[in-house]
């Protein structure tokens, strides 16, 4: 998937910086990857990556994704996100969020992302999102 061309920019100062995290983008138009590494500040208090980080990234990469083939008078929103976490990855590794877009439609998009680990190359998570697509005017009140 390609990505707006001023994403970089538009990433300073958020979130998805605070967690480092870096897209990586394909030629394929249904899917996106991105990673980010497991620090101290995205561990649990045993030295591994906090689930709550690891549905943040998911949510990230589906955000980008689907705001990146959304039509120029659209936005989407994240509306329902469920995550197994099935493994775990230590302090030190970057796990790879691997994102493909199983529904484009008029009102909503879905996801399924799985999140690998780098070093041991096992699956962390998987995570299904759904995101709601609105209408910019809507979303920023001047539809009224």
């Amino acid at each position: 998937m390609r990505l707006d061309a001023n994403i970089k920019e538009r990433i300073k100062n958020t979130f998805l910086e605070t967690l480092n995290i870096t897209f990586i983008e394909s030629d394929d138009p249904t899917s996106l990857e991105a990673i980010m590494p497991v620090t101290g500040q995205t561990a649990q208090t045993m030295g591994i990556l906090h689930g709550g980080a690891t549905i943040s990234l998911a949510e990230s990469l589906a955000g980008i994704g689907s705001n990146s083939v959304c039509a120029g008078d659209e936005r989407c929103f994240g509306m329902q996100i469920s995550a197994s976490h099935i493994s775990s990855a230590n302090v030190g590794d970057v796990v790879r969020a691997k994102g493909v877009i199983q529904h484009k439609g008029r009102s909503t998009h879905v996801w399924n992302i799985n999140v690998f680990s780098d070093n041991t190359g096992r699956l962390v998570s998987s995570i299904r999102i759904t995101n709601a697509v609105v209408k910019q005017a809507v979303y920023s009140g001047k539809g009224k």
